[in-house]
């Protein structure tokens, strides 16, 4: 069986190679027949955190989308608020997937009372739109307002705890709604702790992907 090979746009700029590649290596431990492209948008350090910094990296990514599409069989936008998403759809022939919907699609098939886990206090509209009244709460870790911010350990202490808050108001499943997390690995932790099912957007995203390549063999 050939490989499919799957283009990772990161919407943060990162010069170390490993850690921008990270969310690649995770897809292809989990999905074996993929082969993963990485690349991300230029001069932004903080990524997407706010309506400000999206709409700077709208019109880089769909320049970068457009690129990475020449060399890749579908392409994944690896940003919880799916990013240029619908723009690139219009004009790329392969898949497009978006981390966020993604997410909130796997979320929906596993609780109805969901719990959404931001990167910080504003949470991704196309997950609140999409999750509608099935959201119980959205909260995000105190101190924590970029992914950077999450590479720390404050950070993901802050994450877990977090997240148990969601379990004790009744969520029975959290959304992550940032693709940061995947970044630390934050998920195997959180499923080790709380005992409903954790949606990872970058997991999420492969999955999505990985069916949606499936019909197009």
């Amino acid at each position: 069986m050939s490989k499919k090979i799957v283009g990772i746009l990161r919407v943060v700029t990162i010069a170390d190679q490993e850690l921008m590649n990270r969310h690649g290596r995770l897809l292809e431990t989990l999905f074996p027949d993929f082969t993963t492209v990485t690349e991300c948008i230029p001069n932004q350090p903080n990524g997407i955190h706010n309506e400000e910094t999206e709409i700077m990296a709208i019109p880089k990514i769909i320049e970068l989308g457009k690129k990475m599409a020449k060399r890749v069989q579908a392409l994944i936008i690896s940003c919880a608020a799916d990013p240029a998403v619908e723009d690139l759809r219009k004009v790329l022939r392969i898949p497009v997937i978006g981390a966020g919907s993604a997410a909130v699609g796997v979320g929906m098939a596993l609780g109805n009372r969901i719990g959404v886990l931001n990167l910080n206090e504003e949470t991704p509209r196309v997950i609140s739109s999409l999750l509608g009244k099935s959201l119980i709460r959205a909260t995000s870790p105190e101190g924590v307002r970029t992914t950077l911010d999450l590479m720390t350990p404050a950070g993901k202490t802050a994450a877990l705890k977090a997240a148990n808050s969601l379990v004790q108001i009744g969520a029975d499943s959290i959304v992550m709604a940032c693709t940061g997390y995947a970044t630390i690995s934050l998920a195997p932790v959180l499923r080790k702790e709380v005992k409903i099912p954790i949606v990872d957007p970058v997991e999420a995203a492969g999955l999505i992907t990985q069916e949606v390549l499936r019909y197009r063999a």
